[in-house]
């Protein structure tokens, strides 16, 4: 305190001064129109300024929810087609209005975050923030907005390990779309940006840049996901069937937000398709 009061004792006159100065403006905007004027323009500017400033840092600081949210929006409307697609297929084969209800609700997606990605190895792995307390089971399918991602593999409470498409463990049964030929999608191990459709029949007909999408033969991916478009022919050892390389549509070196999807009939196919097992095995015996 002492050494404020003789810092102020010292510097007084500076402080007059600047008090002076500071009501000699004030009289001078009060008085004078043209000052005042210039005064509220200037006074304006730097508002707006300040305003857009700070607009501008609390929309980078939303941005993250902004995400969310866009990814969730994008979870309805794939909801939506897959529904809608389920009840044109139903329609098609004239079945009842009874048999189109338990399918309209047969898939949601979780949104989650992702944690941990690497594409560099021989078996690639991703990690997000949700786990068995968020609804995720193992053998669920994970997308993002651009396409397949992986499959789920193991859960924790909070988090998960998914198996990359970029991992030779994770096969996809795939076709091209707007034909029934189908094969299984596998990562060579090259690239990234690439993987390989196999066991096409030979008598397929494709085209570069053809849309390659999942079968939904599996309980894992609806029928319909795109996963990448006909990059080129690949050679093939077997003389009945070909191999295409694929282009991935889902680009995995920037993965942010990731959407796993649950199927709600997935037990009652799973136990069906154990059954069937079961009765082939009976058959043998």
């Amino acid at each position: 305190m002492k050494h404020l009061l003789e810092f102020i004792t010292k510097h007084y006159p500076w402080f007059i001064f600047i008090v002076y100065v500071i009501m000699s403006l004030m009289m001078l905007v009060n008085n004078n129109p043209y000052q005042q004027s210039v005064y509220l323009t200037s006074a304006n500017s730097v508002s707006a300024t300040v305003y857009e400033g700070i607009s501008s840092v609390t929309n980078y600081v939303h941005l993250k929810d902004i995400n969310e949210d866009l990814q969730e929006r994008n979870a309805l409307l794939e909801m939506e087609v897959v529904k809608l697609r389920d009840e044109i297929n139903e329609y098609k084969l004239l079945l009842p209005d009874t048999a189109i209800q338990p399918r309209l609700n047969q898939y949601k997606f979780i949104v989650s975050h992702v944690i941990s990605n690497s594409i560099s190895q021989p078996n690639n792995y991703i990690t997000i923030n949700r786990g068995e307390l968020d609804g995720v089971k193992p053998e669920m399918g994970v997308v993002d907005q651009n396409g397949i991602v992986g499959m789920v593999e193991v859960t924790g409470p909070h988090s998960a390990r998914i198996i990359s498409l970029l991992n030779p463990n994770m096969v996809l049964s795939c076709k091209l779309k707007n034909s029934e030929y189908h094969g299984n999608l596998v990562w060579d191990g090259v690239s990234p940006e690439y993987a390989m459709l196999e066991q096409l029949p030979k008598q397929v007909k494709f085209a570069q840049g053809d849309t390659i999408i999942t079968t939904g033969y599996s309980a894992v991916f609806p029928e319909g996901v795109i996963v990448g478009t006909v990059a080129s022919k690949a050679s093939s050892a077997k003389n009945s069937f070909i191999s295409l390389k694929v282009k991935l549509t889902t680009n995995f070196s920037q993965l942010s937000t990731v959407r796993v999807i649950s199927n709600n009939m997935r037990d009652e196919l799973k136990e069906l398709e154990e059954k069937s097992l079961q009765q082939q095995e009976g058959k043998k015996k």
